[in-house]
């Protein structure tokens, strides 16, 4: 078996050792086949830049899923989990670990913060009495995402090289969306707001899986990340709702109105930070939350799959049609964007050597009723150019919903194969994580292709 250079690391194992050897019971695996497993799951864990106690924790957490030893041991010992944040690191650990990887995420949060109030020296002002600015609204992405991605290329170790190679789609995505003159409030101005951020995000998920996008998980670990860091961002984001409330009460309290630092200056610094502090805490507690999503899924699926129900029910009652204004067009491509994350978080939890069960049917029946919506607003969608052409934001929308279609329509197809025994789980995992670049190349199209093919409107 892997001795490990780490002593501490050896130490713990070692207490889990004897621990586990003390429960030892006549069936399950003995205690030796048991650490093997562990110091196999601590390799692969440190391999992929993980600091020694928490390779640990994740290995043991993983172990508890095979073992009843070895989870009665996670729960006593469940505290650390959450010393390990301010705890100082052992004298073994790597260096970017605990209060140095916090530091390194304090100064990048920082820095985006002050990356979005640069701008401002070049005449582009944030008004607390005026909307955001059409610049901010298209470089959003580009004040936090560069920031990110330097995290993990120091995270994961990556080569000044690797570092390079990602910084060219964020100097790619600066230049498309400042080059192009945009009208104010053009359709293809929002558009390419709305879409950078997605065929960014792919870049950040390079930098995340250190470069090994088709081997060992990497793109279900992203994935895993993704929906993590959204978990956290909403949490941090309600707490600063709190501190907003706060600062205007005590600035009302001696008779001044906090607008003028709540809306330029609290709100999009501190939105821009978070992200890297919602990144950061995503990496140092993944032994703790890493099942928060999936979690979740489990309780929206079933809400989801009675939402696009009653929504089909209605409109067939009713008679209504869909309107294929912008602002509902966004909406539901942002419902079955969230359908399609249900299914992504729902196979990232699943065993897939597992058979299938109620919740595998509730699945199929909320990607069936999805598929069914998007039918409905594509033939709505074609209705709309058919009488009144084309248009920027009908174009963006047709291509957006045939994407999902595509995954949703083989999603259900391998759903049913898997219920009737005809297929394995595996196979719906791994068409959802090899589509996924499908829609960071499309909102890439959207923003490189659009505005000059429409003459910028």
């Amino acid at each position: 078996m892997t001795t490990f250079a780490d002593r501490s690391l050896e130490k713990q194992i070692a207490q889990w050792r004897a621990d586990v050897g003390r429960r030892q019971t006549l069936h399950g695996p003995d205690v030796p086949q048991l650490e093997g497993r562990l110091r196999d799951q601590l390799v692969a864990l440190t391999e992929a830049g993980l600091a020694g106690d928490e390779a640990f924790l994740v290995a043991l957490k993983r172990m508890g899923s095979l073992d009843a030893r070895s989870r009665e041991f996670a729960r006593a010992h469940s505290a650390r989990l959450w010393k390990q944040l301010v705890m100082a690191p052992d004298a073994d650990e790597p260096a970017n670990s605990s209060h140095v990887e916090m530091l390194v995420a304090l100064a990048l949060a920082l820095a985006a913060a002050l990356a979005v109030k640069l701008p401002e020296l070049f005449g582009f002002r944030l008004s607390p009495q005026e909307e955001l600015p059409p610049f901010y609204s298209r470089n959003a992405s580009l004040f936090v995402f560069p920031l990110l991605t330097v995290y993990f290329v120091w995270k994961r170790r990556l080569s000044v090289a690797s570092g390079l190679w990602l910084a060219l789609p964020f100097a790619a995505g600066a230049v498309f969306a400042n080059l192009f003159s945009f009208p104010t409030g053009s359709d293809t101005e929002v558009l390419t707001a709305l879409h950078l951020p997605i065929a960014l995000w792919l870049a950040v998920g390079f930098a995340y899986v250190r470069g090994r996008w088709f081997a060992d998980g990497g793109r279900m670990n992203f994935v895993r990340f993704s929906g993590e860091l959204a978990i956290y961002y909403v949490l941090i984001a309600l707490g600063g709702g709190v501190l907003t409330g706060f600062t205007f009460m005590m600035f009302a309290a001696i008779g001044m109105n906090a607008e003028w630092f709540v809306g330029p200056w609290l709100i999009p610094c501190g939105a821009a930070g978070a992200v890297i502090i919602a990144s950061w805490l995503v990496e140092a507690k993944q032994s703790v939350i890493e099942n928060m999503a999936p979690v979740l899924t489990r309780l929206f699926t079933p809400l989801f799959t009675v939402l696009l129900l009653m929504f089909l029910a209605t409109m067939a009652w009713t008679g209504n049609p869909i309107n294929v204004e912008r602002e509902l067009l966004i909406g539901f491509d942002l419902l079955l964007a969230v359908v399609v994350g249900l299914v992504l978080y729902a196979a990232s939890a699943r065993d897939p050597e597992a058979p299938p069960d109620f919740f595998d049917g509730l699945q199929l029946l909320l990607v069936v009723s999805a598929l069914v919506v998007d039918a409905v607003a594509l033939w709505a969608i074609a209705a709309r150019i058919s009488e009144f052409g084309f248009t920027p934001n009908r174009v963006a929308a047709l291509g957006e919903n045939l994407i999902l279609l595509v995954n949703l329509a083989w999603s259900a197809w391998l759903y049913v194969s898997f219920l009737r025994h005809r297929g394995s789980f595996a196979a719906l995992e791994r068409w959802q994580i090899a589509y996924l670049p499908v829609y960071s190349v499309w909102a890439a199209l959207v923003v490189v292709v659009f505005p000059p093919l429409f003459g910028y409107q």
